[in-house]
C-alpha cells in the first residue's frame, strides 16, 4: 500500500509447546499480506474465491523460546519481509520443499544456522478466505550441511531427518538459532544410511535453480545483427521489448510449470540467486506442458540447432553442475539454470527426456533465449572425471575454464562482477 514493506503485518504468538509430543515453548510467527487481505486489486488481482487468494501463501516461523524472554525478538519479522520482497519483485511462489540459500546467520549473529527450508506449518491447515485459499508455509532454519544434503537428495527427505532429531526441529521443525551440531554430527549414521543411500536410489530432486548464468552461441559471429543469444558478457545485452519479455516469463512459466499430469518442468522461474526450488519427481521425466503450444509466439517456437556453446557460470552455479550431471542426468532426467538478471535459462538433458528439443544428432539447441544442451551418458561419465575440482571451492581460482574441443562445448566459471555488471 506505498510503504516500504511488502507485509502489512507480522503476527507474534508464544506458543506453550506440546511436552507430551516432545515440543518445547517457542515464539510463532504469522505474515500477513502476501495472501490477499483487501479484494479491492489494489495489491493482488482478485481472481475469485476458487483460486489461491493473491501468491496462495503465507509464511511463517518457530523459533525456540530462550530462558527468561519475556518478548518474542523481532528479527524473525524481517526475514519474512525480505522474503516476501523476493515474492512480489519477481513473482515467483514458494512450495513445501523448496531450500533458500541465505549464506548468513538467519538472525546476524554466529549462528550456523544460515539457510531455510520450507515446509507445511504442522498447526496451521489451508484456509478458505473471501478472496481465494491460503496455505501456511513455515520456515525452517538449516546449517549448510543440511542444505547441501537437500540440494542433493531431496528437501522433504532432510525435512523428515530433522523431525526425528529434537534438538534439530523435532516433530514441529522449531528452530533453535544455538544449535551447534548439524543433524549429521549429532547421528552421522543419517548420512551414510538415509542421506547417500537416497541419492544412489533416488538421485537428486533439483530440478532447476536461479542463478547468475548465461551462454554464448560460438557457431555464429558476433556481429550477426539476429543474433539472439542470451547475454553477451563484454558487449552490451540485446535489449528486448516489454512485449517481448513478457512473452518469453509467460512461455519459461506456462511452458515449464508444475503440473498435475507425469510432466516434471526444468524450473519454476527464479529471479534471486540461491532461491533454489526442489521437485518431487514425476513418474516420467518430461519438458513439454500441454498447455503451452497455445501461448509460444512464433519466434520461439523455431528451434535453432547450435554446432558449438559457451556456458558461463558464477562459482556457486558452476560448483552445483556435478550434482547436475551426478544426481540428475545419470538418472534419466533434467536439471536446469534460470538467469536471476534476465529470461535466460539453460537446461542439460539426458537421452531418456521426453519432449526435448535437443537430439543426440543436434545435441545443442535454443528456443529464443533457453537453451538446452543432451549429453550422453558416455560424455557425463568424462565431465565429471575433468569436473573433479569443483568439488574442492577452497582451492579454486577464478576465472576457471574448461573446454572439451570435439564436442565444441566450452564452460566458463566467471567472478560474480562479471554477472553483475555485464558492461564491466
Amino acid at each position: 500500500l506505498g510503504g516500504p514493506d511488502p507485509l502489512d503485518y507480522v503476527s507474534m504468538y508464544r506458543n506453550l509447546g506440546n511436552p507430551a509430543l516432545n515440543v518445547p515453548e517457542h515464539w510463532h510467527y504469522v505474515s500477513f499480506g502476501l495472501s490477499d487481505l483487501y479484494g479491492d486489486n489494489r495489491v493482488h488481482e482478485f481472481t475469485g474465491t476458487d483460486g489461491p487468494s493473491g501468491f496462495g501463501f503465507e509464511l511463517t516461523f518457530r523459533l525456540k523460546r530462550e530462558t527468561g524472554e519475556s518478548a518474542p525478538p523481532t528479527w524473525p519479522a524481517e526475514l519474512m519481509q525480505g522474503l516476501a520482497r523476493y515474492v512480489f519483485q519477481s513473482e515467483n511462489t514458494f512450495c513445501s520443499g523448496d531450500h533458500v540459500s541465505w549464506h548468513s546467520p538467519l538472525d546476524n549473529s554466529e549462528s550456523r544456522i544460515q539457510h531455510m527450508l520450507l515446509t507445511e506449518d504442522p498447526q496451521m491447515q489451508p484456509v478458505q478466505t473471501p478472496f481465494g485459499v491460503v496455505t501456511f508455509l513455515q520456515i525452517v532454519g538449516v546449517c549448510t550441511e543440511e542444505l547441501h544434503a537437500a540440494q542433493q537428495w531431496n528437501g522433504q527427505g532432510i525435512l523428515e531427518l530433522l523431525r526425528t532429531v529434537p534438538v534439530a526441529g523435532g516433530p514441529w521443525l522449531i528452530t533453535d538459532m544455538r544449535r551447534g551440531e548439524t543433524i549429521f554430527e549429532i547421528d552421522p549414521h543419517l548420512q551414510q544410511e538415509r542421506v547417500d543411500k537416497g541419492i544412489e536410489t533416488d538421485g537428486s530432486n533439483l530440478s532447476g535453480v536461479s542463478a547468475k548464468c548465461a551462454w554464448d552461441d560460438l557457431s555464429r559471429p558476433p556481429e550477426d545483427d539476429e543474433d539472439s543469444r542470451s547475454i553477451c558478457i563484454g558487449t552490451q545485452p540485446r535489449r528486448l521489448s516489454g512485449k517481448d519479455t513478457e512473452q518469453i516469463r509467460e512461455t519459461l512459466r506456462r511452458g515449464l510449470e508444475i503440473n498435475s499430469k507425469p510432466v516434471l518442468p526444468p524450473i519454476n522461474t527464479q529471479r534471486q540467486n540461491g532461491l533454489n526450488h526442489d521437485r518431487a519427481p514425476s513418474r516420467k521425466d518430461s519438458l513439454e506442458s500441454e498447455s503451452s503450444a497455445a501461448i509460444i509466439p512464433h519466434e520461439l517456437i523455431r528451434t535453432r540447432q547450435l554446432e558449438s556453446v559457451h556456458l558461463k557460470f558464477n562459482q556457486e552455479s558452476g560448483a552445483l553442475i556435478p550434482l547436475c550431471l551426478r544426481g540428475r542426468l545419470l538418472h534419466g532426467r533434467h536439471f536446469t539454470y534460470k538467469s536471476i538478471t534476465g529470461d535466460t535459462a539453460i537446461t542439460f538433458v539426458s537421452t531418456g527426456v521426453e519432449g526435448a528439443f535437443a537430439t543426440e544428432e543436434h545435441p545443442y539447441a535454443a528456443h529464443g533465449p533457453w537453451l538446452q544442451i543432451l549429453l550422453t551418458e558416455e560424455f557425463v561419465e568424462r565431465m565429471l572425471e575433468d569436473l573433479e575440482d569443483l568439488n574442492s571451492p577452497e582451492e579454486f581460482k577464478l576465472p576457471k575454464e574448461y573446454s572439451w574441443p570435439e564436442k565444441k562445448l566450452k564452460v566458463s566459471i566467471l567472478p560474480d562482477a562479471v554477472f553483475d555488471n555485464p558492461l564491466h
